[in-house]
């Protein structure tokens, strides 16, 4: 007779099978468990220090369009940004960056064109990569910087324009 309530089943399966399927089952249930809590315990740890491979000066190759950001290096629990695109030798865009650290993790704030700033959490970290995201916000929803292998570092921004994803990544070189 099946019975609707798990742990019934469980106690069903256990009585007539070997015990080790179900000790495989339970071990698998905690090893499922633990990267959670792991990735929880991470977070918390996460320092604006942990992003010093973004620190520097940065530059898209040369062309019709030049695009440089620039970040200081951490210092009081933030980093300082700043990027400019310029084309047809005139500024036609910039935006005043910063990372933080809060009560509540750390965050990447932007102010384009000097307006307020808008603030993208991060949310994954690793040695070479972090993603910073703000779900409610249009364009950009995240926020992607990668430290390439070739010493290059990529940035990359998600989001929604007019009810389509949209998305824009650019490759810089260190400057010279």
């Amino acid at each position: 007779m099946r019975q609707s309530h798990p742990i019934a089943v469980c106690a069903t399966t256990t009585i007539r099978q070997p015990a080790m399927p179900m000790l495989l089952f339970i071990l698998s249930l905690l090893a499922n468990a633990i990267p959670a809590t792991l990735t929880a315990q991470q977070k918390s740890a996460w320092k604006v220090a942990d992003l010093a491979w973004m620190s520097g000066s940065w530059a898209t190759a040369p062309g019709r369009e030049q695009i440089e950001e620039y970040w200081t290096k951490d210092a009081g629990g933030s980093m300082l940004g700043m990027g400019r695109r310029i084309a047809g030798g005139k500024t036609t865009y910039f935006e005043y960056l910063r990372i933080e650290a809060r009560p509540d993790g750390i965050f990447y704030v932007a102010h384009p064109t000097a307006r307020p700033g808008t603030d993208f959490k991060l949310t994954r970290l690793s040695a070479n990569e972090a993603l910073f995201e703000n779900p409610q916000h249009d364009n950009p929803k995240k926020i992607l910087y990668r430290k390439n292998p070739d010493g290059s570092l990529t940035a990359r921004v998600d989001g929604m324009e007019k009810g389509k994803h949209v998305s824009e990544e650019v490759r810089f070189l260190p400057m010279k």
